[in-house]
């Protein structure tokens, strides 16, 4: 099975989550893209919030009735992907780019569900790159200051500026620009995420900390539902 079919397993079983009438929340990336066509192809009768323009064209693409969050500021589920996920469901998120929007629509949704395949389960974060949001105005004082918090913690300093294919900053749907801190593990996301949302200069950060109630994994085996804490 390859990885694109065990997340094709878990979109669809979200799907079965969904019901007519719904106000969904629609996340970004390869996974949470599974997802979005699977609700195109079952027609189902739903209100979508895209947290990304690319999840955006693709839903009306679809046919998929589409609001804002300020239309629409309680949503009944959100459904998207991570990048990693611990036993009881702290994630990160933004390899895509889409980290604000994506944590304002969890926040505002009843419910957020969690698909991905079994390779994005890990024992503790922070193999993968944590994503910071950062403004670009006074970008190298604001990554002086997230390097002098990780000295404090004790983590490694090492980030770097995400980049685009041009090689140019990447810039974020906000048009901010993204810091990918290295940090090899993540001993205490809850008290990492409070640092860094406290730092000046930082819009956002990739760790979403007690937010998803399920999630769906797929794999050889099926899909398996993990819970959250």
């Amino acid at each position: 099975m390859t990885s694109d079919d065990a997340k094709r397993r878990a979109a669809e079983r979200a799907c079965d989550l969904v019901q007519s009438g719904m106000k969904l929340g629609l996340g970004t990336g390869s996974t949470a893209a599974l997802f979005v066509a699977e609700l195109g192809r079952r027609r189902i009768d739903i209100l979508g919030v895209p947290t990304s323009e690319a999840t955006r064209r693709q839903a009306e693409a679809l046919g998929i009735r589409l609001a804002t969050l300020d239309d629409e500021p309680e949503l009944d589920l959100t459904v998207d992907g991570a990048d990693e996920l611990d036993p009881v469901l702290n994630l990160i998120k933004g390899g895509g780019g889409a980290l604000l929007r994506e944590k304002l629509v969890a926040a505002a949704s009843r419910r957020m569900v969690v698909i991905a395949d079994s390779s994005k389960r890990v024992p503790q974060l922070g193999r993968f790159p944590l994503p910071v949001e950062v403004v670009s105005f006074g970008l190298e004082t604001t990554r002086r200051r997230i390097a002098a918090c990780l000295r404090e913690l004790e983590l490694p300093a090492d980030i770097r500026l995400r980049r685009s294919a041009d090689d140019q900053p990447f810039r974020t749907d906000g048009g901010n620009v993204i810091l990918d801190l290295r940090l090899g593990e993540i001993p205490d996301p809850h008290g990492l995420a409070a640092v860094l949302k406290s730092t000046l200069g930082v819009v956002e950060h990739g760790l979403f900390v007690a937010m998803a109630s399920l999630a769906l994994i797929g794999g050889p085996e099926g899909v398996i539902e993990m819970a959250g804490n």
